[in-house]
């Protein structure tokens, strides 16, 4: 599985109060086209605050897709496109899959007040 980023120093209650407060955790998406071999692939899972954008997570992510993504022949180009919407969208939401797996893991539930 991958590593969360951005959860440095905060407890469990702090993530409970962010994701109450619009917080969530997502992945953003690359695509890297090698002429006749596109790979599309996913980042690691980012958590995001409430009220902060990931614009800033994601920009390395986009120009990756933006620059290397198109050239391959013919998924390049059909990759690029959805992965640059995915991305400006604000990426992949897994947030109900992430307080899925913790709450299988640990007695501390992470209920959410928006589902």
């Amino acid at each position: 599985m991958s590593s969360i980023k951005n959860i440095d120093g905060l407890s469990n209650q702090d993530i409970i109060w962010e994701l109450n407060n619009g917080g969530k955790f997502v992945v953003y998406q690359y695509t890297v086209s090698i002429i006749v071999m596109t790979f599309r692939r996913g980042s690691n899972i980012y958590f995001i605050r409430g009220g902060q954008s990931g614009v800033k997570h994601s920009i390395g992510f986009t120009i990756l897709t933006f620059l290397f993504g198109w050239w391959g022949i013919p998924w390049g180009p059909i990759y690029s496109i959805g992965t640059l919407y995915t991305n400006m969208s604000g990426g992949k939401d897994v947030t109900q899959s992430i307080v899925s797996l913790i709450n299988e893991a640990d007695d501390t539930k992470f209920e959410t007040l928006h589902d």
